[in-house]
């Protein structure tokens, strides 16, 4: 069938559909990985979002159900240049295409993905639209992609019960905002038990599991849109109780300690992305998805110190926190997708619990 997708400058782009045809509204962002694309698309940050692929082929080696990040697929609509009609790989379980549809999610391919990247990285990311049939009304998808508005997304891709991960010495209580299951994998194969908790769960009743530690997990959305988590934050940080904040973690602890974050152009998704580790000028290249970053500005000094910086946009990716205790970064040291570079954070949190087995 045709596909169209029309983002809200009114740039419109001819296709095909794949996957789950149906109209959907969506927030379009683009990610320049050239693999990954399991690991993506189960990645709950990305959850009400049109994911535009920089990389023109896209399902070459199918989907693997054992690389998942998360129960299922959590994006709005996935927009290539072309989807590979054969999935290549002893591993792969389903092909790309059917395994979108059984998801329910929307996709377009046929479009020229690197000219809608240009866009966004001209002109920020926007809301858009993909729409399906022979002929659509393009002056009616206008008006509902400047209707459409984002919301949080965090209540819906967080676990809703607590779960038991692991039976190891050293305990965790991980707060689920969107979390990826490798950061889950990262703990309990350094020796911990983790229970993982829904993004709305109070002080008191993380108090109850008596951590070790804390592990604030990624997630979708505008970090100032989570009031609440913020709230139970400001109790975490009085706590002295270890804690490592990951990409939407990472900026509601600093919400939580007075600091602003703001919205980036154009968000920084991909593999490949460098960051600078201030503390021994060593450069890392990370695996990253965000749109939004803590404002450096804001940043106190006799509150945290900066750890690590973007080099593509001189960003914060990283902060210490003054006392020990609590330190955070923008990009996934869990990687999955991505390079392994910076699994030494990792370390570096069992160590402020009191160490490994390991």
């Amino acid at each position: 069938m045709k596909a169209y997708l029309m983002l809200e400058n009114g740039a419109c782009f001819e296709g095909q559909g794949f996957g789950c045809e149906r109209d959907t509204l969506c927030e379009v962002v683009f990610n320049s990985a050239m693999c990954g694309y399991t690991e993506l698309l189960t990645d709950p940050s990305y959850a009400g979002q049109g994911v535009v692929m920089a990389y023109p082929l896209i399902g070459n080696y199918g989907i693997c159900y054992d690389d998942s990040e998360s129960i299922k697929p959590w994006l709005s609509a996935y927009i290539v240049h072309r989807i590979s009609d054969v999935a290549s790989n002893f591993r792969s379980d389903v092909d790309l295409n059917t395994y979108l549809k059984t998801n329910g999610v929307p996709g377009i391919q046929g479009v020229d993905t690197r000219a809608i990247t240009r866009i966004l990285r001209e002109s920020g990311t926007m809301r858009g639209m993909i729409a399906y049939g022979d002929h659509v009304d393009r002056e009616a998808m206008l008006k509902k992609i400047h209707a459409f508005q984002m919301v949080s997304m965090v209540p819906m891709v967080s676990c809703k019960e607590t779960s038991v991960y692991g039976d190891g010495p050293v305990k965790v209580a991980l707060i689920d905002y969107g979390v990826k299951n490798n950061i889950i994998r990262s703990l309990v194969k350094r020796g911990c038990t983790v229970k993982r908790f829904p993004h709305d769960t109070s002080f008191e009743e993380l108090q109850t599991f008596n951590p070790d530690g804390i592990m604030l997990s990624n997630g979708p959305g505008d970090p100032k849109e989570c009031k609440k988590e913020i709230a139970v934050l400001k109790q975490v940080m009085k706590s002295g109780i270890p804690t490592f904040a990951i990409c939407l973690g990472h900026q509601l602890m600093a919400l939580a300690h007075g600091f602003d974050t703001y919205k980036l152009k154009y968000g920084h998704r991909g593999i490949n992305h460098p960051v600078k580790d201030l503390s021994t000028g060593k450069v890392y290249i990370t695996s990253q998805n965000h749109g939004y970053v803590v404002d450096g500005k804001t940043v106190n000094p006799s509150v945290a110190d900066i750890g690590f910086i973007s080099m593509n946009d001189g960003s914060i990716e990283g902060l210490n926190y003054k006392g020990g205790k609590i330190f955070s970064v923008q990009f996934h040291p869990e990687a999955s997708p991505g390079p392994l570079d910076t699994g030494f954070l990792f370390d570096r949190f069992l160590d402020l619990m009191g160490g490994s087995l390991l």
